[in-house]
């Protein structure tokens, strides 16, 4: 096929993949635009003053955890302060939507067959590769006009490098997983490499700016936060980006051309022939499918839980002369002293992220169905209830593994710059563990959509979503107690800041068990693939 006839069906092939994301892309782009704008929102009322700007500016430059976590101030202003909140964060969030389009549409194909149907019509060798990519490119390039347009009021040059350094972050990664689709056989570990450069790319701007900043220069996320929004914009820094780009790009159409359809660059190494006595029953394979997943999120929590906890002596300095921003702490953490109000509120905040990690482990079971992977299990002797079992089992057990991880990771950092390692490790485990069972009410709320409504079970991502959405900027934005109370986390005890009760620990338990229950039946009483 000569070159002009391998990318034929390009647009096509676009408008489709446009079509089956109409609600992923929104999902994505809107939310992360309104956090933008309403952080900008928050540091307005919280940091109403030049000096409450200066002395946050000034906290973040003498404390390395600090510019680990979100990078180093470049301006005092409402624009700058909002880069500074949200580069970090919002633009490592944009190059996992771009990485998971950009898979959703190769790889993912390939390995579902259709990618084979569409290429025996007239579509050419590398117009599902353009499309895909035209895809990651578009998603990215409409978020950072909504975060422009978001940033407007705080000065357009500002608003536009922001806009730009979100865009740039999501092409860049588009590529990356352009790349990764092309080096395996599998979907999700094409995810996992992309992640894989996501979380080094996230590492090495962290180093940097904790450090001498050299290192931010080796990252994407780096690049987009030396765009330097509202603090001198550097636009040279989109350079980087286009040749970061055209460079993997061209790479990913060089490996097309050399692999055949289904296969990959990196072989599968062939299993053994006979299956172990560990994967002999419906446990056994649910906890292979997802093992390298957990270890994955066990690592991220790790690390998270860690810089938290190292972050929490400085809570004091911080704050010190802004009491709106104490209290918003105290909202999120309840009212005891400061440092415990901090440590609760992130013990909250790593239980949200929880949640995200059991959805995502329940919704394994529709890949499965999916794909058509679960009908040769249930062919066997292995009922209905007792598949879907074995992976909410797994969702409710790795979310008790990552909070303890991240409970025992938080006392640790906590403890080495405070004092008395093992107290504040068994302290905030038990603060962490809190958290359990309202990550529990949100798994079960994806069980019962994937058993009763398979096609909404997507919806469970939107209620996750709005759980960490609520808790992270609720008390800032002064949200009324009814829309507070539409995340089950704000019913949880606030400790270690407060005495645990625990009525509202079982009354949680026990709505999880229920909500699991229903979607069990639900899910016993329709046909597959309905």
């Amino acid at each position: 096929m000569n070159r002009p006839d391998a990318l034929a069906g390009t647009a096509v092939l676009t408008r489709l993949a446009l079509r089956r994301d109409r609600i992923m892309i929104p999902a994505w782009t809107v939310p992360i635009a309104l956090l933008v704008a309403s952080t900008a929102s928050a540091f307005g009322s919280l940091y109403d003053t030049a000096a409450k700007r200066a002395e946050v500016a000034a906290s973040t430059a003498g404390n390395a955890s600090l510019r680990a976590l979100y990078g180093p101030v470049f301006d005092t202003g409402i624009g700058g302060l909002t880069a500074w909140r949200m580069m970090a964060f919002g633009a490592a969030a944009t190059g996992l939507m771009a990485v998971l389009l950009v898979v959703r549409h190769t790889r993912e194909e390939e390995e579902a067959g259709r990618l084979e149907l569409v290429g025996a019509g007239a579509v050419g060798r590398r117009a599902p590769l353009a499309a895909a990519l035209a895809t990651g490119f578009g998603a990215s390039a409409v978020l950072g006009v909504l975060v422009t347009l978001g940033m407007l009021g705080h000065g357009a040059p500002g608003a536009l490098a922001f806009g730009c350094a979100f865009a740039g972050t999501g092409c860049a990664f588009a590529a990356v997983g352009a790349v990764a689709a092309q080096l395996t056989e599998s979907a999700r570990a094409a995810r996992g490499i992309g992640g894989a450069v996501l979380g080094l790319a996230f590492l090495l701007r962290a180093a940097g700016d904790a450090g001498s900043g050299t290192l931010t220069w080796l990252s994407p996320l780096g690049w987009a936060e030396n765009m330097r929004p509202y603090g001198g914009e550097r636009w040279w820094v989109l350079g980087l980006f286009a040749a970061w780009v055209a460079g993997l790009v061209a790479l990913a159409y060089a490996l097309v051309a050399r692999r055949d359809l289904d296969a990959s660059l990196i072989p599968s190494r062939p299993g053994p022939a006979t299956a172990g006595p560990r994967l002999r029953g419906a446990q056994g394979l649910a906890w292979r499918l997802q093992r390298g997943s957990l270890w994955g999120w066990a690592f991220g929590f790790a690390v998270g839980g860690g810089t938290l906890g190292a972050l929490a002596d400085g809570a004091t300095d911080l704050v010190r002369g802004n009491e709106q921003l104490a209290d918003v702490i105290r909202d999120m953490g309840g009212a005891s002293g400061l440092v415990d109000s901090y440590l609760a509120s992130m013990s909250g905040v790593m239980g949200m992220i929880a949640a995200l990690y059991a959805v995502q482990a329940v919704l394994r079971l529709q890949g499965e169905e999916n794909s058509g992977r679960a009908e040769p299990v249930l062919a066997t002797g292995v009922g209905r209830v007792r598949w879907a079992v074995s992976h909410t089992l797994l969702a409710a057990a790795g979310s008790v593994l990552l909070l303890l991880v991240s409970g025992l990771a938080m006392g640790l950092g906590y403890g080495a710059t405070a004092g008395g390692v093992g107290h504040q490790m068994v302290r905030l485990t038990g603060a962490a563990l809190v958290q359990l069972p309202a990550v529990w009410c949100v798994a079960a709320a994806a069980l019962l959509l994937y058993g009763a409504v398979p096609k909404a079970a997507v919806a469970s991502w939107g209620v996750a979503s709005l759980t960490l959405g609520i808790g992270l900027y609720g008390p800032a934005l002064k949200l009324s107690p009814w829309v507070m109370d539409l995340s089950v986390f704000t019913r949880l005890p606030k400790a270690p800041s407060a005495d645990v009760s625990p009525g509202p620990l079982v009354a949680l338990t026990a709505v999880a068990l229920a909500l699991g229950a229903c979607g069990l039946a639900a899910l016993r009483r329709r046909d597959l693939t309905a």
